[in-house]
């Protein structure tokens, strides 16, 4: 493995608002319809098929060097070994044509390319969407909500704003599904807190759309129907506040087969007795964010897990792929 290659690239913006930057770099978008551009010259319908799978999951996976072996035997499976090193190859080539078309001619190639590994160039101004929306990610983790100061919650936003669609959407091979789940996760975690955060402001109309947003994923998200209750009623619109209770016992049922729970009847019982007061909810407790912040700790362990058992999973893969060739 070379040296630093699992180091993270160091070179990404941390900011979509640094917008001179931004219109003087190679730009990927893997949010919703990709897209690869610098200013006002776009690649994207040259980066198609198998070349945008392969850019994809080298970025995706970007703090780490990929082995030939495993990224030939993961994206060609059903080729023998031989084939399957062709077509990377043959891939790579072309990858690296396409993405030269956009590159200044002091800046480093995106991509290294060597005999048994691929990574992403650390010394690359490449700009990528995940890489920003990670980060903000990152920089968030273990902060309630109601706790965000003004610059979290601005980084939040950005980062929750180019979320424009899931993960690379014509993609669905098992890698992409696994990592197009980790980030829409994200997405929801983010709009959680920005909701929380807005609720503590008394920003209500603009948690309203967080909210929505949440639903448009997924529409039995009960604490979101909660979140959406309470900020309803206290912009003062009860009437759509039972509303929105109806239309959580409606998506519970429907996805889910269940009955709300006993925190979202007692909300609802607030609210239609027009005695709901305008305060945090229990959340804010000391105990509860200590609780809170325990659960955050957990939720990246159980990430870093993940993450572990992916990386085992696809080594496994791509080993039992190159036995069965051997063997027939």
């Amino acid at each position: 493995m070379p040296a630093g290659a699992s180091a993270p690239v160091q070179r990404f913006l941390h900011s979509r608002a640094r917008g001179e930057e931004l219109v003087s770099k190679l730009s990927v978008h893997l949010f919703g319809r990709f897209s690869v551009r610098r200013a006002d010259q776009s690649i994207d319908g040259l980066v198609a098929g198998k070349l945008r799978e392969l850019l994809t999951y080298v970025l995706v996976h970007r703090r780490h060097a990929i082995s030939r072996e495993a990224l030939g035997a993961l994206l060609w499976e059903d080729a023998g070994s031989a084939q399957s090193k062709k077509h990377l190859r043959q891939t790579l080539w072309q990858l690296q044509a396409v993405l030269d078309r956009l590159r200044m001619e002091d800046e480093p190639r995106i991509l290294v390319v060597e005999p048994d590994w691929v990574y992403v160039n650390p010394a690359s101004s490449l700009w990528l969407d995940v890489a920003v929306f990670e980060q903000a990610f990152e920089r968030t983790r273990g902060i309630p909500g109601d706790e965000l100061d003004g610059a979290g919650a601005a980084v939040l936003t950005e980062a929750a704003d180019l979320y424009h669609g899931d993960l690379l959407e014509s993609c669905f091979e098992d890698w992409c599904l696994f990592e197009r789940e980790r980030l829409q996760n994200q997405y929801v975690a983010m709009l959680d807190k920005l909701m929380a955060w807005c609720q503590a402001m008394r920003r209500y109309e603009l948690g309203l759309t967080y909210g929505e947003r949440v639903l448009r994923i997924n529409r039995a998200h009960e604490r979101t129907h909660r979140r959406l209750m309470r900020m309803r009623y206290l912009d003062g619109d009860r009437t759509g506040a039972i509303r929105q209770f109806e239309l959580c016992v409606a998506a519970l049922d429907r996805e889910l087969r269940v009955e709300p729970a006993k925190e979202t009847l007692a909300l609802f019982g607030q609210i239609r007795a027009d005695r709901l007061e305008d305060r945090l909810p229990a959340s804010g407790a000391p105990a509860a964010r200590a609780a809170g912040n325990a659960l955050d700790h957990l939720e990246h362990l159980r990430s870093v897990l993940l993450d572990m058992r992916r990386q085992a999973e696809q080594g496994i893969d791509a080993i039992e792929v190159v036995i069965k060739r051997q063997s027939s």
